[in-house]
């Protein structure tokens, strides 16, 4: 036996997210469907984040222990051959087989994509969210700053999430214009992302700061109420969740 990390792009957007679910189509039920047609039998995939259903992913992390002997090189062009075109194996390599793709991970990193302006291209439609008028992008990143530390994040997790601590760090908040793979703008519209990088996420985390950031970006909140919504601990101090479509799991650091 041997344990395999795998590097997967997916697009979410027919999926119920990463995790299998009792009903419809996840992406670790895809790959483990492909994995066990090249082990001759069940396997078990650990992926190093959950993401939600129509949420995508760039670079997230996989592991597996395989007892097929089959080269790494072979077993990315057999998966992508059996996977859905929606879901790549980006590249795969043996690990040390106390590597767990969940328990080891140091940091993600995800990106939120918006397009500000009166008209969204139909392209960006799945991938990124329209926000009507202008943003004061300027105004957000001075409010992202204050989401930068180790804080208390439970007003910005979805309601009846149950975990042991809502404390996380975020190492790094950055916004500005980022390319949308294969489509970078449209008319009047520009492609702003959010990018997040931190030691870990609650559930819809990301999502909440970034409808946050979006309502100090429209004046609907003064740049300095980040500190205030964090205090309070309460999820109705905070925006908006933002929808799931324009969120990517760009990477995970190990």
């Amino acid at each position: 036996m041997r344990t395999l990390k795998f590097t997967l792009a997916y697009d979410g957007t027919d999926y119920v997210g990463w995790q299998r679910q009792a009903e419809g189509r996840s992406v670790q039920g895809e790959l483990e469907h492909a994995l066990a047609e090249v082990e001759g039998r069940a396997v078990t995939v650990h992926g190093a984040g959950r993401t939600d259903a129509g949420v995508h992913a760039l670079g997230q992390a996989a592991s597996v222990r395989l007892a097929h002997d089959i080269d790494v090189g072979s077993l990315v062009r057999a998966l992508n051959a059996k996977l859905p075109t929606d879901i790549r194996v980006v590249a795969a390599e043996q690990v040390d087989d106390r590597f767990h793709a969940r328990f080891a991970a140091r940091q993600k990193s995800y990106r939120y994509y918006l397009v500000a302006g009166a008209v969204s291209s139909p392209f960006t439609r799945a991938h990124a969210w329209h926000v009507p008028g202008s943003l004061d992008v300027a105004a957000m990143r001075d409010a992202g700053e204050g989401l930068v530390g180790r804080h208390d994040f439970a007003a910005f997790q979805a309601v009846g999430t149950d975990v042991e601590s809502t404390v996380r760090t975020i190492f790094r908040v950055s916004i500005g214009a980022q390319p949308l793979p294969g489509v970078s703008s449209f008319g009047e519209t520009r492609l702003t992302a959010i990018d997040v990088v931190g030691d870990g996420f609650l559930r819809h985390m990301v999502r909440i700061m970034v409808g946050t950031l979006v309502s100090v970006g429209h004046g609907q909140r003064s740049v300095h109420a980040i500190g205030d919504v964090i205090a309070s601990r309460q999820r109705e101090r905070a925006g908006v969740t933002a929808p799931a479509h324009g969120l990517f799991l760009v990477a995970v650091d190990y």
